[in-house]
């Protein structure tokens, strides 16, 4: 009887570590709806400009969406953010029909993106955006026309996120 219970064991253990790792698994991207709103803002996303984000989390059926590409940046660079964060997804611009439909399903890890910052890209909220692309030409198209450079998720620092922005009262009126 003991030797049984040796061999069950190490069987159990393993069964558990398996629950553990697919309960990590990085689920897929979800269609952007009209039910969707902004972490930050309660906003429904699909009433703003720009490229969106969603943010997906261990343990969390529903992803947080966000409204603009950076405010999902400084989600995830936040010091003051705990939850265990399995993946965050981004329109890809390339694909995008334009900066004011930037698409439902065309998302892309954050972390393969290649991102055109310090452009002169308005998102969203009226803040400065980050533009994400699948393909490193497609960005370099859009800093030979809007300024900026390239950068990989890892490259994009903390304080360019989270550091708080005066908003240009002339950009959002003339954005919208």
């Amino acid at each position: 009887m003991n030797h049984a219970l040796a061999l069950m064991l190490p069987l159990a253990l393993l069964m558990g570590c398996k629950d553990d790792v697919a309960s990590r698994a990085i689920p897929d991207p979800l269609i952007l709806t009209e039910e969707a709103a902004g972490h930050y803002c309660q906003m429904v996303i699909l009433e703003h400009q720009g490229p969106k984000g969603q943010v997906h989390l261990a343990g969390f059926p529903a992803p947080l969406w966000f409204s603009q590409v950076r405010d999902g940046i400084a989600y995830l660079k936040s010091p003051e953010q705990t939850a265990e964060i399995l993946v965050l997804y981004v329109n890809d611009m390339g694909r995008a029909v334009s900066w004011h439909k930037p698409g439902e399903s065309n998302w892309i890890n954050a972390n393969t993106a290649f991102f055109a910052v310090n452009s002169d890209a308005i998102g969203g909220m009226g803040a400065p955006e980050i533009a994400p692309f699948s393909d490193r030409t497609k960005a370099e198209e859009f800093i030979t026309e809007h300024g900026g450079e390239i950068m990989l998720l890892a490259e994009i620092p903390a304080e360019l996120v989270l550091t708080p922005i005066e908003l240009d009262t002339v950009a959002l009126e003339t954005s919208e």
